[in-house]
């Protein structure tokens, strides 16, 4: 499907082309839940496990992703507001311990603990409206499959 790795990251960062992936690959008999409990690495991301089969990349789970990008990209915190950034970072927590899927918003919004800082248009208003937090979140996903 992807002829390197760095296409295939390009790809997964964006949410909609990575449900795309994910379809695709249930379309080819692959389920990334049972792969990832298969090979016993269920707290690795299934981007980086999916890696790691097609290229022999290293496997990282969530945890340390989350870590590296936190490590290497201090000023994705820092540009926002207190809020904001507690958002991100529940966010980025939210990943570590589920998985990919708690980056898509709206959804994301909707679940605990993200959820404690107000409704989808109180969390929005944190960021400077809608379409800074939507920007905030892709950037925040895309400097995380980059970590």
């Amino acid at each position: 499907m992807f002829p390197t790795p760095a296409t295939f990251r390009a790809e997964w960062a964006i949410p909609d082309k990575r449900g795309a992936i994910i379809n695709a690959l249930a379309e080819r008999g692959i389920d990334l839940v049972a792969l990832q409990l298969d090979a016993g690495r269920p707290d690795d991301d299934p981007f980086d496990l999916l890696c790691h089969l097609a290229w022999n990349a290293p496997l990282t789970t969530r945890t340390e992703r989350a870590q590296r990008l936190r490590a290497k990209e201090p000023d994705l915190f820092q540009r926002y507001g207190e809020e904001a950034r507690r958002v991100i970072d529940a966010l980025l927590e939210k990943y570590a311990a589920t998985g990919p899927d708690q980056l898509s918003l709206p959804q994301a919004l909707k679940v605990q603990p993200i959820s404690d800082f107000g409704n989808p248009s109180e969390i929005a208003r944190l960021f400077g409206g809608p379409q800074a937090m939507r920007e905030a979140v892709a950037e925040l996903t895309e400097a995380l499959y980059a970590a």
